[in-house]
């Protein structure tokens, strides 16, 4: 079965024309994932108001086996999460297709497929929203799954298998892939293997969801650095990297022609006068390009840079607690008016307000306590209809 295909523009009119319209209230449903399976785990939903900053407090919802990492499609109708038992669990990991009860926030499982590996660490979406990509970290390897018309995920289309290892025998002794992130033209997908210090490219081909070595098949990283998750400056010519073992946010210049990556600028994730340990975990840019964030388990903090749009250099902000340990993943709202942490070790979630002229962080009301250990957090807009299309 092909994946679904999008409406012609002419189409689209028409449907828009003879249907209510749909508008976004001021509420928003919030998920979190967790890691392992027990009491707790699963998926569990609150609900934060976008005009007040205000969070409720999140309660479990769905029993799952460890949906550490999920990813909301950009229906806004479905989910799609890895489920893994942990780094030193064996056995293979999956990945599931969930549907969204946009009134209620109930989840309804689809279908599940082998993700191809132990430990999937995290998923993602071309940019049609045809095809879903894992990267199994322990596998060391990625893999890709065609997303079918009824939100299922069919038969995998790709797979490949990385092998070596890097500089650091205690971290790095094997490949450990670590993400997967589509480029702006949909023509290459970029792979972060921290255990080779290495940033993958591949050639994708966006009609059959395979993967294809380009030339050169990867880009050569600092040794030892680790590079673990990439975002995309909004018009496509720069990519961030966050480098977990280093602690450092690599720039390159993207070209997107060749799919080739150039280093700009190597810049800390920590404050100049932490001392301790620390490894930095996710990366995001601001909906504006103008501003890039980065969480920081150790130093346990948000930092925040401002983003030059010409050269796509960065400058240091702020770095803000995020009054827990370990804050592993945080996502912005669609609007970039809000972020939202999860500090791993402290089963809490913290939420700032982004300053829209400076790219500064503030904290805006108490932490909300989570059933189990967060290790994502996604928005999904709920939608109100008006029958009479008014």
């Amino acid at each position: 079965m092909k994946p679904p295909r999008f409406y012609s523009s002419r189409l689209l009119l028409l449907v828009l024309a003879w249907c209510p319209v749909t508008v976004f209230s001021a509420d928003y449903l919030v998920y979190f994932g967790t890691r392992d399976s027990g009491p707790g785990r699963g998926f569990s939903l609150a609900h934060f108001d976008s005009v007040t900053g205000a969070l409720s407090q999140p309660a479990v919802i769905e029993p799952a086996v460890g949906p550490a990492f999920f990813m909301i499609h950009p229906d806004g109708k479905h989910l799609y999460t890895v489920n893994t038992l942990g780094l030193n669990v064996p056995g293979d990991g999956k990945v599931s297709a969930y549907s969204i009860d946009t009134k209620t926030g109930h989840l309804t499982l689809i279908n599940s497929q082998p993700s191809g590996g132990p430990n999937p660490a995290q998923v993602n979406f071309d940019r049609t929203g045809h095809f879903l990509f894992v990267a199994n970290y322990n596998g060391g390897n990625v893999a890709v799954f065609p997303i079918l018309p009824d939100g299922s995920l069919g038969a995998r289309t790709a797979f490949d298998q990385h092998t070596g290892k890097s500089v650091t025998p205690d971290r790095t002794p094997q490949a450990y892939a670590h993400s997967m992130f589509a480029d702006p033209t949909n023509h290459f997908v970029l792979n972060p293997d921290l255990g080779l210090d290495r940033i993958y490219v591949y050639k994708f081909d966006e009609k059959t969801g395979t993967l294809t070595p380009n030339d050169p098949a990867y880009f050569t990283d600092r040794p030892g650095s680790g590079p673990r998750h990439l975002a995309f400056s909004p018009d496509g010519k720069f990519v961030y990297a966050a480098h977990e073992i280093a602690n450092v946010v690599g720039v390159y210049r993207w070209d997107s022609t060749k799919g080739t990556l150039t280093e700009l600028q190597s810049i800390s994730t920590l404050p100049a006068d932490f001392k301790g340990k620390s490894t930095a975990a996710e990366i995001q840019v601001h909906p504006s390009g103008k501003f890039l964030y980065i969480s920081n388990r150790g130093q346990d903090g948000m930092t925040a840079f401002s983003v030059d749009p010409a050269t796509g250099l960065l400058t240091y902000l702020q770095s803000i607690p995020t009054q827990g340990k370990t804050p592993r993943n945080f996502t912005l709202d669609p609007t970039g008016h809000w972020l939202l942490a999860s500090n791993q070790e402290s089963n809490s979630a913290i939420m700032y307000s982004v300053d829209q002229a400076t790219g500064k962080l503030t904290q805006v009301g108490p932490l909300a306590t989570l059933p189990a250990p967060p290790f994502c957090e996604r928005f999904v807009p709920v939608p109100v209809t008006s029958a009479d299309g008014k």
